[in-house]
């Protein structure tokens, strides 16, 4: 089975993709409640889609292709709006957050649509256990060579991305002492992890030829990759993310990456390797683990910092590339968010702190994805 030609885009412009949580407004537990809301919604127009995904109790959200920041938002706000108001009418809830605090796997039921049936054939409970809940965003890439170099790029911060997104410190019921415990779901996956070193989409099709003559893989959705080139949009998609509790920091981290996009492609600042993926597994765990608090260990020197010194220097090398994409209002909601509370889910832990109810975490979640005073 060959690869489809990778596509014509606009460098730099954004897709963002997020998962959501559908509850019951009784004790906020998960509800298998897509096939409704996606009955209500027929018919509403709107910048982008909205579509199943693995379970019944998640539905996903996706914009348009972006230029911008002001853009993505705008985007965002309507079909969260057009979202809540249908979910409204059916009495459901709809939350951000990387996972349920307290749902139970077992009980969830897989949507009837093929694909779907069809991973939980081969991946059997791991498929009900992927009831998380994530943000992808894609970016337009020139060409797939320039594709694969940004992907390579960019693997350096998706520690930093995961740090900053983290917002799924509770599974089934207890605090795991993550601040993204989402990605252990996701790692469980036998094609998860980081893609291949190579650099050119010759050399990226031969890994594919050989990974399909084995059998293991039909086409680029087997992948479960950190980040994945998508070459029927022309684009590399991030796929670490938590799904934030606002639309206003998805936007802010969509933005975020674009910048990051620029700078890499633009600046060159450092060569890529091989050897930059040693420590990636060590970061990445760190950044799930602690937080922006986690151990960041520097590819090229090997000099350890935490990964909040690191994403603070790499803000400011951002800053003309914001200007240039009028990403500046992203840049600072980060530099505010690391100030305040660093991530969601030190928030979570905030709440909790404070109510000792998850129902009452779950409920809060809810206001604040709708963008209602809690």
């Amino acid at each position: 089975m060959s690869l489809e030609a990778f596509a014509t885009s606009r460098p730099l412009t954004m897709g963002v993709e997020l998962e959501l949580q559908i509850v019951n407004r009784h004790d906020y537990d998960l509800m298998p409640g897509s096939k409704d809301l996606l009955r209500v919604m027929e018919g509403v127009a709107l910048p982008g889609d909205v579509t199943p995904e693995i379970t019944d109790s998640m539905i996903e959200l996706c914009t348009n292709v972006c230029d911008s920041y002001d853009q993505v938002l705008e985007q965002l706000t309507i079909t969260r709006d057009a979202l809540v108001r249908s979910a409204d009418k059916l009495n459901l809830g709809l939350s951000g957050g990387g996972t349920h605090p307290y749902q139970h796997w077992s009980k969830q039921r897989i949507f009837d649509k093929p694909r779907f049936q069809e991973i939980s054939g081969l991946y059997g409970y791991l498929s009900k256990q992927f009831t998380v809940f994530g943000q992808h965003v894609h970016i337009g890439c020139e060409g797939p060579d320039q594709a694969l170099r940004l992907l390579h790029g960019l693997s350096r911060y998706i520690p930093h991305l995961i740090a900053l997104s983290a917002s799924s410190p509770y599974v089934q019921g207890n605090d795991t002492g993550f601040h993204s415990a989402r990605l252990n779901s996701v790692f469980a996956f036998p094609l998860s992890g980081r893609a291949p070193f190579v650099l050119t989409w010759d050399d990226f099709l031969i890994y594919f030829e050989k990974m399909t003559r084995t059998g293991v893989v039909r086409s680029m959705k087997d992948f479960y990759w950190d980040i994945r080139p998508k070459p029927e949009y022309g684009t590399i998609e991030v796929r670490v993310l938590d799904t934030p509790l606002t639309i206003e920091k998805a936007s802010a981290l969509a933005a975020l990456i674009q910048c990051l996009a620029r700078w890499i492609s633009h600046d060159r600042p450092f060569e890529l390797a091989e050897d930059d993926y040693l420590p990636y597994t060590f970061n990445r765990f760190q950044a799930c683990r602690f937080g922006l608090d986690g151990t960041f260990v520097d590819p090229k020197s090997g000099e350890h910092r935490s990964l909040r010194e690191d994403l603070n220097v790499t803000l400011h090398a951002l800053e003309p590339h914001a200007v240039a994409l009028r990403a500046e209002p992203a840049l600072r909601y980060i530099r505010e968010e690391m100030r305040w509370q660093g991530n969601d889910a030190t928030w979570a832990r905030g709440v909790f702190e404070k109510e000792q109810l998850l129902n009452e975490l779950v409920r809060q979640q809810c206001e604040r994805w709708a963008g209602r005073p809690i």
